[in-house]
């Protein structure tokens, strides 16, 4: 299961993104970590903007809400959701 824990500003969880994808979406778990597949290439920081946008849509939060904390340039990324619990983050992804 997909480790999400609390954080003094949220919650943060692990990602590995994989981009040019056919569609976005979460499509399984490796190890502590989401696989989440983005149609953006992973040149100019599209990916990462795809990666926040699809979390800020799904948590139905406003994407200044949802960050990257860490893996600005690499496939594993860890994303920080403001203003929500990991209980609760848990609950939206429906995990």
């Amino acid at each position: 299961m997909a480790a999400i824990k609390d954080s003094p500003n949220g919650a943060t969880f692990a990602v590995k993104v994989h981009p040019r994808a056919k569609k976005n979406a979460i499509t399984g778990e490796l190890g502590d970590a989401l696989k989440l597949s983005v149609t953006a290439p992973p040149a100019d920081g599209k990916a990462n903007q795809a990666c926040v946008e699809f979390f800020a849509e799904l948590l139905k939060l406003p994407r200044s809400s949802v960050t990257i904390a860490a893996g600005q340039t690499t496939r594993n990324k860890v994303i920080r959701v403001a203003g929500l619990s990991a209980e609760e983050v848990r609950r939206r992804l429906k995990l």
